[in-house]
């Protein structure tokens, strides 16, 4: 059954992207024929604005990006909303992953992600190689990669207009560890956290998820109250899937978020899912010569 959404949002690590971080070209050309065709498409992602350019083909292009799981919003150079981290949070949960040795990587606004060079040691451990079984092959690429080229190794850290934090361990065991020590530390600060992977954690300010992003970005446009569709495949989706009209779930998610939706992707990110499913559902039901107006 075809369905016709006003906007469409969608995730992009394990749903336009695939297991190598790349996104198809066939991607890029069937949201170039939505927006043609008056429907609004967004990237909902945990990512930062700085990770994406890289990672696009040339002529991508989309009406507005929410990043960091909603931390940030920007339509091209405009800043649609930004929420920042607080400062004392900042240095409290950078303590604690001293303590546990957690790498981990504090993501400024519009600037390269920060780590203290007195936590280089274990940072650096955490993705030594050979890769861990279960943990998936973007996951250590777009680690090794920070590692080698995107953190800025700091003697201390400076500024106020942090993003997120970013988690990541070896094992399950010691990323649920942490995450048991995040939710203790909710106790006395208010701050939101979230996985996008089996391996990793993500804290954002309180309140902040892809959803509250996705209403910020339909309020930019007066787009509150129309149909919207979201993919995607993670933890960090699943409020982004309750907000939406249709949610539906990457081929690849995990069992509990296909559970949480109304669809799933006849094929996986790897398979050009996403490509397949808006040629199919979406496409098959718009007039392609309709405008915007």
């Amino acid at each position: 059954m075809a369905i016709n959404p006003k906007a469409v949002f969608l995730d992009m690590d394990g749903t336009i992207l695939n297991h190598t971080n790349e996104v198809s070209i066939d991607t890029k050309e069937i949201i170039d024929e939505l927006r043609s065709a008056g429907i609004f498409v967004f990237v909902a992602t945990g990512r930062s604005a700085d990770e994406l350019a890289e990672m696009l083909p040339e002529g991508f292009a989309v009406d507005g990006i929410i990043t960091a799981n909603g931390m940030a919003g920007y339509i091209g150079e405009e800043v649609v909303f930004e929420h920042v981290l607080p400062i004392e949070l900042v240095k409290t949960i950078i303590t604690k992953a001293r303590e546990r040795k957690i790498y981990y990587e504090l993501f400024p606004h519009g600037q390269a992600r920060l780590v203290l060079n007195q936590d280089k040691g274990f940072v650096e451990a955490a993705v030594r190689d050979p890769k861990p079984d279960s943990v998936q092959i973007n996951e250590w690429i777009s680690r090794q990669k920070a590692i080698e080229e995107e953190i800025e190794w700091t003697d201390e850290i400076t500024g106020t207009h942090f993003s997120k934090f970013y988690f990541f361990a070896r094992t399950r065991d010691e990323i649920n560890d942490w995450k048991v020590e995040l939710e203790m530390l909710q106790e006395n600060m208010e701050f939101t956290m979230t996985p996008s992977s089996p391996h990793n954690a993500e804290v954002m300010v309180a309140g902040v998820s892809k959803a509250s992003g996705i209403e910020q970005m339909l309020k930019r446009f007066d787009l509150i109250g129309c149909e919207t569709l979201a993919i995607g495949d993670s933890d960090n989706d699943i409020k982004m899937f309750d907000y939406v009209s249709h949610a539906v779930a990457m081929k690849n998610a995990a069992d509990h978020i296909k559970d949480v939706v109304d669809e799933v992707t006849e094929f996986s990110c790897d398979e050009n899912g996403v490509y397949h499913y808006l040629r199919t559902k979406v496409c098959s039901g718009i007039d392609m010569k309709v405008s915007r107006v």
